[in-house]
Formats: C-alpha cells, structure tokens, sequence
C-alpha cells in the first residue's frame, strides 16, 4: 500500500476511533437506567425507553397513561379514573398524597426529587 491509499484510510480510523472500540455510531453510552435519570432531570423530553416517565411522574414500566396495554389492565381491575383519563391509583388530581409513593420511588433510587410530571 503506498501513502494515497494510506491517506484516504484516515477518514475511517478517525471515524472508528471517535465511536470507540465495539460500539456503533447508533448505539447509546449510557446505560438504560442513566439515561432514565439524564432524561428526567436534563430535559423534557419523552421517549419512553428510560426508567420514569417524566410527563406523568411513575415508573415508565407502571405508566398507564404511556401504555394502552398497562392501561387496559388498570381498567379491568377497575382502577381507573374516567375523569383524567388515567389509572385512579395514578389520579395526582384526584389523590395528590398518591404522588408520595412514587416520589420516594425515585428518591431511593437517585437520591434527589423527581423532576414535576408535565402533565
């Protein structure tokens, strides 16, 4: 191989080294429960693949608002609030002291208060 060809292989190493060994250029560096907790405290912004839900303050995996799965089971055991539209044990509006158990959910797993649900 001489210099020219050696030349146009600097562009891929470069590239190469600024993903770092193993990884993608689409694969994330945090891991899922850090990402959870940047996007809770850092942004608004909901993509549902982190550990709280940041517009409606629970667990994202507890969401019934998120999930029309998770919200058709609330409504089958006939928890649900028809009023807000949500599951009635996740009503903030209609029982604000329900909020508690969830932010002590996210406290013992950050050590700091949840960020206000959007919604």
């Amino acid at each position: 191989m001489n210099w020219k060809h050696g030349l146009m292989l600097l562009p891929l190493l470069a590239a190469a080294y600024m993903v770092g060994c193993g990884q993608t250029a689409n694969e994330p560096t945090q891991t899922t429960q850090e990402a959870a907790h940047t996007e809770s405290s850092e942004s608004n912004t909901h993509t549902h693949d982190g550990w709280w839900c940041v517009e409606h303050g629970v667990p994202e995996e507890q969401c019934g608002q998120c999930s029309a799965k998770l919200a058709a089971e609330f409504q089958k055991k006939g928890d649900w609030c028809k009023e807000h539209d949500r599951p009635e044990s996740q009503c903030f509006i209609c029982h604000p002291e329900l909020a508690t158990k969830f932010t002590a959910l996210y406290e013992a797993k950050y050590g700091e208060q949840p960020p206000k649900p959007t919604e």
